[in-house]
């Protein structure tokens, strides 16, 4: 009889092992989830399913084969575990790949990731956690395993893709509904963390709530959709990347607070609750190239003290609070936007707020050309307004068919400068009559070089009356 090698031995004792595992659970299983809640209760079978008794949370985690290549991590497959749960516990303090089958998969506890050097991938929405906590909590929370213990402690490259993170069993496409879960995804002092491929919808908290993630952490290609309060909130990060998302009825879109250097590029804001994007005592940040419209409140807030930020080459359309509110923003930058149907305010700028450039943007509302307007109804748009506000350059502006004002500042402004602008068809609301550029009594404003169309000339841009089709 010849020996057993030991590689045999393992591939025995594994394949044993595997061929034990109950697939699925009442609490983290990895059966798909049933129509309602109830019908997974513990010790019971739903229709087509064969559900094990629920294991704690504690249940053991299976034998995973090692790797026979030198130096290379594990590859655990989730569908071999008890839960997901047992999944995760499984990976080694080296780190190493979670991979979530399809599925749906509920949960009642939030899951817990403690590991650094991770990637936790599924197989797309097709993979999609559901949380059924009634509690308000988190579906996942990633942070270090002593966090409490040990306020130092710290996560290092954690990379969460590829699957979805449902807050509500109820949920409907295309539908606000009221989920008592809490957040999707938490993340507590992870450093480098990538979430990338994520479909986090229907929370009753946020969509994902980063803390104190401080080195470089990056969220792209992800879609954040119908949860209760922001569909990212950043707090106390630096350094951050926020790229090709894609954000539709949250209550805000992104909330950065305390935070440094944030890039939002290249995103999709549509139909907020309340705003779009509110930063606040947040440094050296860039938001371009973004899609803003219709919020029920303000497209883009600056706010306690923010300095050293630019808002450039973004369309900010039809947002019924305003476009661009600088409540207390200094040394920023407002260019190469698009201002569109902005019924209350293009740019509103606050007394705690200045030393700002405003130059390159496009005022507007729905004008297409021939006197025609694709939305006559609604087409209020206005301008930039300044209140109490000092030392800001406005430059280089197209205004165009505003309902008031081009620009207006009141008495408690100093030192503004308006230069260089272009202004046509402005005060529609009052058929063209009134003050296009209103500096007032502001105190050392000064304006020059502003091309300012008068209602008359506009008659002469309509085009010519077709003439009459000759009898043949």
């Amino acid at each position: 009889m010849k020996p057993i090698g030991s590689g045999a031995l393992a591939t025995a004792v594994l394949v044993l092992v595997m061929g034990t595992i109950p697939h699925g659970s009442g609490r983290n299983g990895m059966e798909s989830y049933p129509a309602k809640a109830e019908s997974s209760s513990a010790g019971t079978s739903a229709p087509g399913h064969s559900l094990t008794p629920p294991l704690g949370e504690s249940a053991k985690p299976v034998a995973v084969e090692q790797p026979a290549l030198p130096g290379a991590l594990l590859v655990i497959d989730a569908a071999r575990f008890p839960s997901l749960q047992a999944a995760f516990d499984a990976l080694p303090e080296q780190g190493g790949l979670v991979r979530l089958p399809p599925g749906r998969f509920p949960i009642y506890a939030p899951l817990t990731l403690s590991r650094s050097n991770v990637r936790i991938e599924g197989a797309g929405p097709a993979t999609c956690i559901v949380n059924l906590n009634q509690e308000g909590k988190p579906a996942l929370v990633v942070q270090p395993a002593d966090l409490d213990k040990n306020p130092k402690a710290r996560l290092w490259r954690v990379q969460l893709a590829n699957f979805r993170i449902c807050g509500d069993p109820e949920a409907k496409d295309a539908a606000s509904t009221k989920p008592a879960s809490g957040t999707g995804l938490v993340t507590h002092w992870v450093q480098e963390l990538t979430l990338h491929n994520l479909w986090i919808d229907h929370c009753g908290g946020h969509g994902v709530h980063l803390i104190h993630c401080e080195e470089n952490p990056c969220i792209r290609h992800c879609s954040f959709t119908y949860n209760m309060q922001a569909g990212v909130q950043l707090e106390g990060c630096h350094d951050i990347v926020v790229s090709a998302c894609q954000f539709e009825e949250n209550q805000d879109a992104l909330r950065c607070l305390d935070g440094f250097n944030l890039t939002m590029t290249g995103n999709n804001i549509d139909d907020h609750r309340a705003n779009g994007i509110a930063i606040e005592n947040t440094y050296g940040s860039v938001l371009s190239g973004n899609m803003i419209e219709e919020c029920s409140g303000t497209a883009i807030i600056l706010d306690r003290d923010c300095y050293g930020i630019t808002l450039s080459a973004n369309v900010i359309a039809h947002n019924t609070g305003g476009g661009v509110h600088l409540r207390d923003a200094w040394g920023c930058a407002v260019s190469a936007n698009t201002f569109v149907l902005n019924a209350a305010f293009g740019v509103l700028v606050e007394s705690q707020s200045g030393r700002l450039t405003i130059a390159g943007n496009a005022f507007t509302d729905s004008f297409v050309g021939q006197g025609i307007r694709r939305t006559p109804e609604d087409n209020a748009a206005r301008g930039i307004l300044l209140r109490g506000t000092r030392d800001v350059l406005i430059t280089g502006n197209s205004f165009s068919g505003l309902a008031e004002h081009a620009v207006h500042a009141d008495a408690e402004c100093r030192r503004i400068f308006v230069v260089g602008n272009l202004t046509v068809d402005c005060h529609r609301a009052s058929q063209g009559q009134g003050e296009v550029l209103h500096l007032g009594p502001a105190e050392n404003a000064h304006q020059q070089s502003n091309l300012l169309v008068p209602p008359e000339a506009l008659e002469q841009d309509k085009p010519p009356a077709p003439k009459p089709k000759k009898k043949p």
